[in-house]
């Protein structure tokens, strides 16, 4: 993928604004079903009714990796990790700051921020350990 590509990023610069100020949102259809990006259609039961919810205050990481070689979109941040946390009514991906990685476990707890990619200065989503 070439350096002119779009990518879609409705809704991105709200959370990031909101996730600066603590209070990172979602969206949930009127049947709870969670969503990181929005949506316009809820891909389980079909309902177009959205509502914006405050993300919970902290997460648990279920899962991680470890990213020594990276596509050159990241190739300054290297290494990094990135992990998957449960956040309640849904999961989010995100790189993790301010942790040793061989320190990072499953079930760490940590909460949502936002800093700088080292590479290209762009925001970029992260999990801080709470």
């Amino acid at each position: 993928i070439g350096d002119d590509v779009e990518y879609p990023d409705e809704g991105y610069d709200e959370f990031l604004d909101a996730a600066r100020k603590g209070a990172p949102e979602y969206v949930a259809c009127e049947n709870d079903h969670a969503f990181l990006p929005p949506r316009r259609v809820c891909p389980d039961c079909g309902s177009t009714d959205f509502e914006k919810r405050t993300l919970p205050d902290a997460g648990e990481i279920t899962t991680y990796t470890v990213t020594h070689v990276a596509s050159p979109r990241f190739a300054g941040d290297t290494p990094y990790t990135t992990a998957v946390a449960d956040f309640g009514p849904l999961s989010m991906t995100a790189q993790v700051r301010g942790v040793d990685p061989e320190e990072l476990s499953v079930g760490t707890v940590v909460t949502v921020d936002v800093d700088e990619s080292e590479t290209t200065g762009d925001p970029v989503v992260i999990f801080r350990p709470r």
